[in-house]
């Protein structure tokens, strides 16, 4: 993104799902119900956890009192040189043609500020105007010249922008601006950096799932560009950059997009998976940028950074990168009672608007700000995040797991105007007796606050507020078993899944759990490394983990979750095949194809499947009369395809709209058959 613009709020494509409701006012709401589930564990967090964004055109970039801010915040990942400029920005010369570089920007000024901090640079390799060999200089420079260890090297900045989907922002000299031509420079990009130190990680850059242009293909491409760009580029790269700027029509609606990150990260893992070649599995995945659509520095900003950066982060992206530092001040209006001005800066630019209404001084730190502070507390670098719900859809909760011991409860209140009390129940986990210490951001506040208040099970939520409890454990776990390493999937069919994993400790019973919201389901025990699970649902998706119990019944931690898709019946008698044939981003025409691959005829056929998602639908349909309840599409036929012959096929087809990722349905029943995948 360009300093002070928000054109990619305006050109992604805004992915909500159900709208929160907020409520009025009222003096005794009933309690929230909150799970933790320690068994239930998700990714551990990385050291580059907690990322935010400098650019060279920030005159307080390197600044002691910005290292100073960003340190205690805790950030572990800086992104430099800025965005839309990286691909305008040549090193050597420090300078951006076209651009404006503030003095006392460049890269050992950068360098020097991420080394105080503490924190990993995340660098931005020159794709557009550039070129690999001007890169790999860098890496020489940075790495063998200086020895500061720089690691992560993205090639460009959403380089999609460049004018092939229709929409150009991002600078690049290539004639060709295909994926294709991406892909091919992310080679030679790759190669000729990695020549000069091989230790670095190199990214590509990806379209976020249901944002802009994710879907489209472009004339003459073989397919979108996440597609083509990891078919070609896979075995060369280390990991995949996104961005999200998901947007929201009001304050309600922006704090409802966290809760399509679980399906767009599937979404992104399941491209990698299929796309990206032998062992994708290795490729990380960061998201280094990300705002809010309302109230970017007030309330919605802090309770939007906090939900994302941990359902991220749960979803073991190894670094969420707040846009930006320094933003600058943008449409100015009243958000959640507080002053708002527009700006997509962490900490305030101290500007003053046409109408002469001025920022607070430079460097004030904005709500975001301190939600990043607040983050810090409650996830650190080898903490396993843990699996965490409520049944308020105004209430959030998100856990991570100590190896000290302790537990962290983050809690979010999304109603503006009522505070929430909270009951808190916990599995796999028992907490002391002790008041928790008790860390809160409110509306308005200008600082965190801290007290040892409430308990474990119950704690009142002021209105538009975040809240860490910290708890130790009402006795230690000493000599736990060694918890298991992530399960792979050895084969799976319509109804079993076969998992694997590698052996801990002698003398220990493995017990297999899938995670089912925020508790656990147990699939069975095995003292071996191997187990098969049964009597699953066809299409389904299921995250399942493994524990180590030993004989004095000790569990170990949970190993991390592993993901899969079951899949239809090998034979059946009837075939389904869907195709999304022409995507445009909220939107697509869908066909379905039915064949008939049993003996004998079928008549009145009812066709029904069910959407992953409660943001997808159909807006019409032909060659059938179309219905949805919920979730569930039922399809019957028209007046020339009601019965099949063997062997014989129909084509049925729809317009099918969606505001969040867009997964097709895996299972289909014919006349309550579950029919194979074509």
């Amino acid at each position: 993104m360009r300093k002070g613009s928000v054109r990619a709020l305006a050109l992604l494509v805004a992915i909500g799902g159900v709208p929160l409701t907020m409520s009025s006012a009222y003096a005794d709401p009933a309690p929230t119900n909150v799970t933790v589930n320690a068994n239930a564990g998700r990714a551990t967090v990385a050291d580059t956890a907690l990322g935010v964004n400098d650019a060279i055109w920030d005159s307080q970039l390197g600044t002691t009192a910005v290292s100073d801010l960003l340190g205690a915040a805790g950030a572990g990942m800086l992104r430099y040189p800025g965005g839309s400029y990286a691909d305008i920005y040549h090193w050597k010369t420090h300078t951006a043609p076209g651009g404006y570089v503030a003095p006392g920007t460049d890269f050992d000024t950068f360098m020097a500020s991420a080394q105080r901090i503490g924190a990993q640079p995340m660098i931005i390799a020159n794709y557009g105007t550039g070129t690999a060999e001007e890169a790999a200089d860098w890496v020489r420079y940075a790495n063998v010249t200086k020895g500061y260890h720089a690691n992560y090297w993205t090639i460009g900045n959403e380089n999609y922008g460049n004018g092939h989907y229709g929409t150009a922002w991002e600078a690049d000299d290539h004639a060709d601006k295909s994926p294709a031509a991406y892909a091919q420079g992310v080679v030679d990009f790759a190669r000729a950096m990695k020549a000069v130190d091989p230790n670095i990680k190199v990214g590509a850059v990806l379209t976020t799932p249901a944002n802009w242009p994710d879907g489209l293909v472009g004339a003459g491409d073989a397919g979108t560009w996440n597609q083509v760009v990891l078919s070609t580029a896979g075995p060369y790269i280390d990991f995949v950059d996104l961005h999200w700027y998901p947007g929201g029509g009001s304050e309600a609606d922006a704090l409802s997009k966290p809760g399509q990150i679980d399906d767009m990260m599937y979404m992104a893992r399941d491209q990698i998976a299929r796309y990206a070649g032998p062992n994708a599995a290795r490729i990380g995945i960061s998201l280094t940028e990300t705002n809010v659509g309302v109230g970017q520095n007030t309330q919605p900003g802090a309770l939007f950074l906090a939900q994302t950066y941990s359902g991220m982060l749960e979803n073991g992206v190894f670094t969420v990168d707040w846009w930006d530092v320094h933003n600058g001040i943008g449409t100015v209006s009243t958000v959640g009672g507080q002053t708002d001005y527009g700006d997509l800066g962490m900490l305030s630019s101290g500007g003053c608007d046409a109408n002469n209404v001025c920022e607070p001084p430079m460097n004030t730190p904005f709500a975001p700000y301190h939600a990043l502070k607040l983050m810090h507390s409650f996830a650190r670098p080898g903490d396993q995040l843990v699996r965490a719900g409520t049944d308020n859809a105004l209430v959030a909760a998100h856990a991570a797991r100590r190896p000290n011991g302790d537990l962290t409860v983050l809690l979010v209140n999304m109603d503006p105007a009522a505070a929430h009390p909270v009951k808190i129940s916990y599995s796999g986990y028992t907490p002391s007796a002790a008041a928790p210490t008790v860390e809160s951001y409110l509306n308005g506040a200008t600082g965190i606050t801290s007290a040892q208040s409430g308990t474990a099970a119950t704690q009142n939520l002021p209105p538009y507020s975040l809240t860490v409890l910290t708890l130790h454990p009402s006795s230690p776990a000493a000599n736990l078993p060694q918890a298991p390493a992530r399960p792979s999937l050895a084969s799976v069919t319509d109804r079993t899944a076969t998992l694997t994993w590698p052996a801990t400790q002698p003398g220990v019973k493995y017990e297999v759990y899938r995670q089912y919201g925020a508790r656990s389901e147990q699939l069975g025990e095995t003292t071996s490394t191997t187990f098969t699970a049964a009597n699953l649902t066809p299409g389904t998706r299921y995250t399942v983990n493994v524990l180590a119990r030993d004989g004095a019944g000790r569990v170990s931690w949970s190993s991390p979750p592993l993901t899969f898709l079951t899949g239809t019946p090998a034979t059946s008698t009837c075939k389904v095949r869907i195709t999304d044939g022409n995507d445009w981003g909220n939107g697509f025409v869908g066909t379905i194809d039915i064949t008939n691959t049993g003996t004998a005829a079928i008549n009145n056929w009812t066709l029904t499947f069910t959407w992953p998602t409660n943001w997808q639908s159909v807006s019409s349909g032909w060659n059938g009369t179309w219905t949805q309840t919920g979730t569930t599409v039922r399809v019957t036929p028209a007046d020339f395809n009601t019965n099949l012959a063997p062997g014989a096929a129909t084509s049925i087809g729809f317009v099918g709209a969606y505001s969040g990722p867009n997964l097709l349905p895996s299972a289909f029943t014919l006349n309550g058959n579950v029919c194979s995948a074509g």
